[in-house]
């Protein structure tokens, strides 16, 4: 039996998806260094690349929070999916501002942004307990994936920080990752009183 041949535009097809398979790797960071926006090549644990990797993995953790927020299908978990949707969309805009500062009109909004983090955090606070103590992390699922998530956040404002003390950045990012990290906090606490979880309160011993 003879192997059917492929006409002209199926070997254009095939050789443009065998095309895009390659650019998912380029060898160039094989030795540690990768590109910045910018084009300068740097170490792969510079302080830049730190802050904005671990902006990256954040906006990756948000993602499995989504989705378990989508999978609940109640009212609230779709107000906090909407939420940490927009949240993505600026952690991208900061990763691109902080790979390439020259890309600062990505994060021109980003003061708006942060005073909406804040009405949202009253909204919510105004409908739970009143939280005197220090509670551990936990409760349901999905208010345990946003404390895993508010962690990271710190962690990426330390890097941020520890970035600013030798590049200068917008300080608006410093202030949306702060207040990033109150938002997720009280976003966690939210998901915990809607599937009446009860919060543990820390006991010192």
């Amino acid at each position: 039996m003879s192997v059917p041949q492929l006409s002209n535009s199926e070997n254009c097809i095939k050789s443009t998806a065998r095309a895009r398979l390659m650019t998912i790797y380029t060898k160039k960071g094989d030795k540690g260094k990768t590109s910045l926006g910018s084009g300068v090549k740097v170490w792969k644990n510079s302080e830049r690349v730190e802050a904005y990797g671990t902006i990256d993995e954040l906006n990756s953790i948000l993602g499995v929070v989504s989705s378990e927020c989508v999978n609940i299908k109640k009212g609230y978990s779709s107000f906090l999916a909407e939420i940490i949707h927009q949240v993505q969309d600026d952690l991208f805009s900061i990763g691109s501002y902080l790979s390439n500062p020259a890309n600062s009109n990505l994060i021109e909004l980003l003061s708006q942004r942060t005073l909406v983090f804040e009405k949202y955090i009253d909204e919510m606070t105004e409908k739970m307990p009143e939280l005197s103590n220090f509670i551990l992390p936990g409760g349901g699922k999905v208010g345990a994936l946003f404390q895993n998530a508010r962690a990271v956040s710190r962690r990426c404002e330390r890097n941020i920080v520890a970035l600013s003390r030798k590049a200068t950045i917008n300080e608006d990012v410093l202030q949306y990752i702060n207040r990033l990290s109150d938002l997720l906090f009280t976003m966690s606490r939210w998901a915990n009183h809607n599937e009446k979880n009860k919060e543990i309160i820390w006991k010192r011993r």
